[in-house]
């Protein structure tokens, strides 16, 4: 959840540009916990400021880059709020009316874990903030920890932060108020554990792709394909931030200010066919990486639902052009293949 501008590739050039945003604003809420919903914050760890070498080392990488690039963009001061805490899962972050949409009790090994705690310290206080919207970069710590709830407790946050905050403001915050996310990076190279896929997937309310029904208003940066397998952080903290918060803008332009042709989804499928060899057509140009493992299928003669604990082999990619691909079944007829997916691996 937070990675520091210091931390990432290039950090000197890219704190060194700090200079040039003199109309962006920083401030940081520091790290604490609360039982109790508070109305103001305990502590600041960084009061409004204006973007400097040495301020914006310990600020979060992503809120950083993607706020410089929206000043970019829209071209008026901004003003950016980090509240942050590591390592913590989404629970903490909600409130008890987010967490009983979701049937979840309190539990947790770390008081930083616990329901609600850090949603009482960090997030309740700042609700009388007018905000145009909001990005998050969280899901690892739920991997193994309410996993299978994430697909209700993502989406009730943040329809619960949207309504907090309009109330908060005097009704001065969009009720749907835009809300970004970045989907899972990439964990263990060559693991079978499905966790950081099925969460992936879950932070999309199991839809594919946001915005959705269950998902209106949001947009979402995907990770899992910037991989640093050097990263002196560990793994799970790639280095290369301005990426994501590049993805980001893209999506913010679309979905926040309604910036049409803007390319932030996709490619998605329009057309699936089956022959002796599954050919797959995108609506957008595709670049393939050649992986025998990156396709896979389900096999059912009876065209049963398939899910993630479902049987899945892989489906070889034999040729490709700019908007297809041809794949080949390895264990069943192209008649059986009841469903295909896409990178569906921790570190695809």
């Amino acid at each position: 959840m937070h990675f520091q501008t210091s931390q990432i590739f290039n950090a000197s050039e890219e704190l060194a540009l700090s200079s040039r945003y003199p109309h962006v604003r920083t401030f940081m809420a520091a790290l604490r916990m609360s039982d109790s919903e508070l109305t103001d914050l305990m502590q600041v760890e960084l009061p409004w400021s204006a973007p400097a070498f040495d301020t914006l080392r310990k600020f979060s990488a992503v809120c950083w880059l993607f706020g410089r690039h929206m000043y970019d963009y829209l071209k008026y001061p901004i003003g950016l709020v980090e509240s942050c805490w590591g390592g913590t899962p989404v629970e903490a972050w909600s409130s008890s009316r987010a967490l009983k949409q979701c049937g979840l009790k309190l539990a947790g090994d770390s008081t930083k874990n616990n329901n609600s705690v850090l949603w009482n310290a960090m997030i309740h206080p700042l609700l009388n903030f007018s905000i145009y919207g909001a990005i998050w970069y969280q899901g690892e710590a739920n991997a193994h920890y309410h996993k299978d709830k994430y697909n209700c407790s993502f989406p009730a946050m943040v329809n619960d932060w949207r309504m907090a905050f309009y109330q908060g403001s005097g009704l001065q915050t969009a009720v749907d108020f835009p809300f970004g996310f970045v989907q899972l990076a990439t964990y263990q190279e060559n693991s079978t554990d499905d966790s950081f896929p099925e969460i992936r997937w879950h932070q999309t309310a199991d839809v594919g792709f946001v915005p959705n029904p269950r998902m209106k208003n949001t947009f979402m940066a995907v990770a899992f394909d910037l991989p640093d397998k050097t990263s002196p952080y560990g793994t799970i903290h790639p280095r290369d931030k301005q990426d994501v918060a590049h993805r980001l803008m893209l999506g913010a332009r679309a979905v926040a200010y309604g910036e049409k042709d803007v390319p932030f989804l996709g490619p998605f499928p329009t057309q699936i066919l089956s022959s002796d060899f599954i050919f797959v057509s995108y609506d957008q140009p595709i670049i393939v990486l050649p992986s025998k493992n990156i396709f896979e299928i389900c096999c059912s003669d009876t065209k049963a639902t398939c899910g993630p604990s479902s049987s899945w082999v892989p489906a070889a990619i034999v040729s490709w052009n700019r908007t297809s691909v041809q794949l080949k079944p390895s264990s069943c007829a192209p008649p059986d293949v009841a469903a295909l997916r896409y990178a569906w691996k921790d570190w695809p």
